[in-house]
């Protein structure tokens, strides 16, 4: 049994039941949006989003349909910002499998991706969820512009320190964010809690980003190609701490490298090894592990319950995962 399957176990029977309900609710009467939303399933990830919802829903009152909804409304919106972003990104590949675009071209995957967004729109409104909807619907604006914001940049690579972490604060952390209010709400917290456990996720969500970051410059054997933020001329926290340690001069050789040889594997393994050497991973570890204890510190405001366990166990699986 792997770590995340000891996890899951106290809600195993509420993820299954999600699991159902995920896929009814993307059922349609066209037959080529059936198989596409059947493939999309088929390669789902860990559920590590339904569970925030349900491990926050827990804690804050109990698990309810309500609960099950906000879990599914999160991932029908995040399934089709994934999509949307293959498609922006070029990206063929999702998990080790073709991406939508790559095997049913970008027209049909951006009219998926509008199909899941529109379900879950309407599975908020048909149940009056409107709570829910208002807190998805926030994280989904501010992924937007944080993506936006992140290109922005990219194009004359000046990201500094702050602007990186607003970055993955409205790319990443606002989804994780959603989660845990979503769940929060869903159980009938009050304002003031919610709040709390959108600020927790949120801060989980900044220690999971960095940790994905890390993965860029092999800290772990994961399989993954490295340098992919290289090549996407992204600059991450790595990266931008590192350029701050050497002098105008190195910096202007490094930056030239991302903008100008990021196709060449082996100028990209040089700003690999500079990173490295310069530090990049141990302060993103430092970083990382700041976000973590941030979370925890607001978990701790809440009495001991096997869900703020589960909720521990959880967060450290982010910013301990292999992959």
């Amino acid at each position: 049994m792997s770590k995340l399957d000891e996890i899951k176990k106290p809600i195993e029977q509420e993820l299954e039941a999600f699991e159902e309900k995920f896929k009814s609710s993307m059922k349609s009467t066209v037959p080529l949006l059936d198989r596409i939303t059947h493939y999309i399933v088929k390669r789902k990830g860990k559920q590590i989003r339904p569970m925030f919802v349900f491990f926050s829903a827990s804690l804050c009152g109990g698990i309810n349909e309500s609960t099950h909804r906000g879990a599914a409304l999160v991932e029908l919106l995040h399934t089709a910002t994934l999509v949307h972003d293959d498609v922006v990104d070029n990206s063929y590949e999702r998990r080790g499998f073709f991406s939508v675009n790559a095997l049913w071209k970008n027209k049909i995957a951006v009219l998926v991706g509008d199909y899941l967004l529109a379900t879950g729109l309407l599975l908020s409104i048909d149940h009056d969820d409107f709570h829910l909807l208002r807190i998805v619907s926030s994280a989904v604006k501010l992924m937007s512009e944080g993506e936006l914001l992140q290109i922005e940049k990219a194009r004359r690579l000046d990201i500094s320190e702050e602007i990186y972490y607003e970055v993955i604060r409205q790319k990443t952390a606002s989804l994780i964010a959603s989660c845990c209010a979503c769940g929060a709400a869903s159980a009938g917290a009050d304002v003031e809690t919610i709040e709390k456990m959108r600020l927790f996720g949120e801060k989980i969500g900044m220690a999971f980003q960095i940790k994905d970051d890390l993965f860029d410059f092999g800290t772990d054997d994961v399989g993954k190609p490295l340098g992919i933020d290289i090549k996407e001329k992204k600059m991450t926290l790595p990266l931008i701490y590192s350029l701050s340690k050497v002098d105008k001069k190195e910096k202007q050789r490094i930056i030239n490298l991302v903008k100008n040889h990021n196709e060449d594997n082996a100028k990209v393994e040089e700003v690999i090894s500079f990173v490295r050497n310069n530090g990049g991973l141990a302060y993103a570890e430092i970083q990382m592990h700041r976000y973590q204890d941030e979370a925890f510190q607001v978990l701790h405001t809440f009495p001991d319950h096997t869900a703020r366990t589960a909720l521990e166990q959880l967060v450290r699986f982010t910013t301990e995962r292999k992959k």
